[in-house]
């Protein structure tokens, strides 16, 4: 009988840590709960999230949201008496298994995270990414889509991406815009630059600042090449640049300037 009210009190007392822990474990979860909505919303509606793309903070967002469960869930595991160390030791096992198995996809997700927090370009943005150029028309978690002149679509994993060199044409307000015209040996050097200066300054949306360049830049074969180069705003470029290959044509051939075709030279000597 003694025995058996021994083993009793032993269930009881075994009962209450357990009830207890439990106990103890629930405040935890619900404490730990309100925390994590807490900081989740600090991050999707506080000033983190007026500062940065929507894409940026959902994707953020889940992330932390994910990680914080995750110290949340091991916490109340170690309350109740489990072995936390071998929890973790599971954890990372699995972790190292998934990600052998799903490198490429993980590589994806890593380099969608690093353009969103790096932002070398944005929607609607005019890139050159892996000798593809379009208009980036959406950044995933996996895949950035660019849309071409053409209107092709071209999806590049983001992996690809950040591992590549990226060319943004739309980063800056203001471009470049560089022609090479062709004319005839024996032209007046100085006519030529003063016509294409001319063509330069009469247009509206080239940029006095700065100042057009034109100068006589290459002799080639069968002709000697002039280097015009004006700035423009980045949305005027290719105006510019179709008006500008128009106009100084026309000019050409109003001052009667030769542009001139590939020529050989072929000298016959008669043998004896």
């Amino acid at each position: 009988m003694e025995k058996f009210k021994q083993i009793l009190d032993g269930l009881l007392d075994d009962a209450a840590n357990l009830g207890k822990r439990l106990l103890v474990a629930l405040v935890v979860f619900i404490i730990g709960k309100i925390l994590i909505k807490w900081v989740i919303k600090l991050l999707t509606k506080g000033k983190f999230a007026q500062k940065n793309e929507k894409t940026v903070v959902t994707v953020l967002s889940h992330f932390i949201s994910v990680g914080l469960y995750l110290v949340l869930a091991i916490t109340i595991v170690g309350i109740l008496g489990v072995n936390t160390a071998s929890i973790i030791t599971v954890l990372a096992s699995a972790g190292v298994a998934i990600g052998l198995a799903l490198q490429g996809a993980l590589s994806n997700i890593a380099g969608g995270i690093m353009i969103l927090i790096l932002r070398p370009f944005r929607v609607g943005d005019y890139v050159e990414i892996s000798d593809k150029s379009g208009t980036v028309t959406d950044v995933g978690i996996f895949y950035t889509v660019l849309t071409t002149a053409d209107n092709k679509v071209i999806t590049i994993p983001n992996g690809s991406v950040m591992a590549d060199n990226i060319v943004n044409y739309s980063a800056k307000d203001t471009r470049r815009v560089d022609l090479v015209f062709n004319v005839a040996y024996g032209t007046d050097v100085e006519k030529v630059k003063s016509i294409l200066l001319d063509e330069a300054a009469k247009h509206e949306l080239v940029l006095k600042d700065p100042e057009p360049f034109a100068r006589l830049t290459n002799h080639a074969d069968s002709s000697i090449d002039f280097t015009l180069r004006v700035w423009a705003a980045n949305k005027d470029y290719w105006q510019v640049n179709f008006d500008l290959l128009e106009s100084v044509n026309k000019r050409f051939e109003e001052e009667g300037i030769e542009i001139p075709f590939n020529q050989l030279d072929v000298r016959v000597v008669n043998g004896k």
